[in-house]
C-alpha cells in the first residue's frame, strides 16, 4: 500500500512539473512575441529606415555635419564676446586688468 501512495504521488509532482513547464512556456511564448512586436517597432522607425538608403543616409550626415560646424561656431563666436566683455570690465585690478588689455588690443587689432 506504501507504493501506492508513493505512485499516485509521483504522478501528482510530474503533473504539477507539467503544469509549470506548460506556465513558462507560455509565458515564454508571450516574451518572444512581445520581443517580435517590438523588433518590428524599431525596424518600421523612421531612423532606421532613413539608414536603408546610402543617398538619404549622406544627406543626413551632410546635414548633420553642417549643423554641427554651424553651432560650433555660434558658441565659440559667443563665447570669445563674452569673456572679451568680461576682460573689459576688469581693468581694476592691477595684474589681471594689464593682462585683459593686452588681450583686448590683440582682439581688437590695429
Amino acid at each position: 500500500m506504501v507504493n501506492i501512495d508513493v505512485t499516485n504521488s509521483d504522478k501528482k509532482a510530474d503533473g504539477m512539473t507539467q503544469d509549470k513547464l506548460s506556465d513558462r512556456e507560455q509565458a515564454l511564448s508571450f516574451e518572444v512575441r512581445a520581443l517580435r512586436a517590438e523588433v518590428e517597432r524599431m525596424n518600421n522607425h523612421r531612423f532606421i529606415r532613413l539608414h536603408d538608403s546610402l543617398i538619404q543616409l549622406g544627406l543626413f550626415q551632410l546635414y548633420r555635419g553642417l549643423a554641427f560646424g554651424l553651432g560650433s561656431v555660434l558658441g565659440a563666436t559667443l563665447l570669445v564676446s563674452l569673456l572679451a566683455f568680461m576682460l573689459s570690465s576688469i581693468d581694476f585690478i592691477p595684474v589681471l586688468g594689464d593682462w585683459a588689455r593686452q588681450i583686448l588690443e590683440e582682439i581688437q587689432g590695429p
